[in-house]
């Protein structure tokens, strides 16, 4: 009886000593979850305070030792931006891609009242698709400028005609170009957020964007635009909305046939749009959209310095007070250090803002004065 009671005690604080410490283990190991998230948390805010602090506070600094601009002459202001303008083709990565076949050109009954062709130029694997079409009575009699007209990442070309047009935020202008005299080539590029990111982690692992192969196909949709018998070859404008602003922006510094530019809904205070979080607008940092990130943007591209790519082109920016992409006094202060460039080479008129209290849409009125003014003269 001795025997066997001695054993159940001691089988007793055995278990007890076994329930201790496993109590132990379990509060030493929430312990040390505790620990590791912390520490995990302070090295994330570790590297977004330096990543922070080298792409915005310190942008000013290596832009200055990037850009040597010299304001003497048109001439010489195009020289000395030229390694700038390498280096962005290096941001954008354009493929190369040649035409493979023979443009295929077919009525296109959604627009046939404007007597549209939908366009699709062979480029092997891949393909130039979009809208042409140009104003009544145009030819060879009659040649009218071209814009290059884009549309943004949640839509599609038929909609800058007006079609489909829910949020009414493109007001038909492609519809109103026509109406003005002038031809219209609409691209189709890739729509939707989850579509743009998916392809652009391929572009990534390729070494190339999707604005870049984009580019590209836009280019060889505007090679056969202006073959046109109706085209001023040399008249060639582009007005995009907000992805189709980001074209406008992206794609004027590599393509030098564009000669004015119109973007709506997209210039911005690059360094806080992409980086800072801030309750006034939204910070691509904090959105879903991976797609919006590009290899080298902001060493030294903010957007003040890409439209120095523009420059001495006619550039205007379209901005609505309510667009919640930008806090619209951030923009103000961007487009002032972008009108500097034009300013100082005496070109001042050539750049413009259209401010209104409207949201995120293109301004008729403004885009379509702009572009008369610098295509038709």
């Amino acid at each position: 009886m001795k025997i066997f009671t001695f054993c159940a005690v001691a089988v007793a604080a055995f278990c007890w000593c076994g329930a201790a410490q496993a109590a132990d283990d379990a509060a030493a190991a929430k312990e040390l979850k505790v620990a590791e998230e912390k520490r995990t948390n302070d090295y994330a805010a570790q590297l977004e305070a330096y990543l922070r602090k080298m792409l915005v506070e310190d942008y000013p600094a290596r832009a200055a030792k990037a850009w040597h601009r010299d304001y003497s002459s048109v001439e010489a202001f195009l020289k000395s931006v030229e390694p700038n303008r390498e280096r962005w083709r290096r941001v954008i990565k354009p493929p190369a891609l040649a035409k493979t076949g023979k443009l295929e050109r077919t009525s296109y009954e959604p627009l046939r009242d404007v007597n549209a062709e939908w366009w699709r130029v062979p480029l092997g694997e891949l393909a130039a698709e979009g809208i042409f079409a140009a104003p009544p009575g145009a030819g060879a009699g009659r040649r009218v400028p071209l814009v290059i007209v884009q549309h943004g990442i949640g839509s599609f070309p038929e909609r800058n005609f007006g079609l489909n047009d829910d949020g009414g935020a493109y007001h038909a202008f492609a519809r109103e170009l026509l109406k003005a005299g002038f031809a219209v080539i609409v691209p189709m590029n890739l729509r939707s957020v989850e579509r743009r990111n998916r392809i652009e982690r391929l572009c990534r692992l390729a070494d190339l964007s999707l604005p870049g192969i984009e580019l590209v196909r836009m280019q060889r949709l505007l090679d056969e635009a202006i073959q046109e018998p109706c085209v001023v070859a040399e008249r060639v404008g582009m007005w995009g909305l907000s992805l189709g602003g980001l074209a406008t922006m992206f794609w004027m510094p590599l393509e030098p046939r564009i000669k004015a530019g119109v973007c709506a809904g997209w210039f911005n205070h690059r360094r806080n749009k992409m980086v800072i979080p801030d309750k006034r607008y939204s910070c691509f940092l904090e959105t879903k959209e991976e797609h919006a990130f590009f290899n080298g943007w902001l060493l030294e591209s903010t957007d003040s310095d890409v439209v120095s790519l523009i420059c001495p082109r006619p550039f205007q920016v379209q901005t609505g007070k309510a667009d919640r992409i930008a806090h619209w006094p951030m923009v103000v202060e961007e487009f002032d250090a972008a009108r500097q460039h034009y300013e100082k080479l005496g070109l001042g008129d050539r750049i413009e803002m259209d401010l209104r209290d409207g949201g995120h849409e293109t301004h008729i009125e403004s885009g379509m004065r702009f572009l008369t003014k610098w295509l038709k003269k």
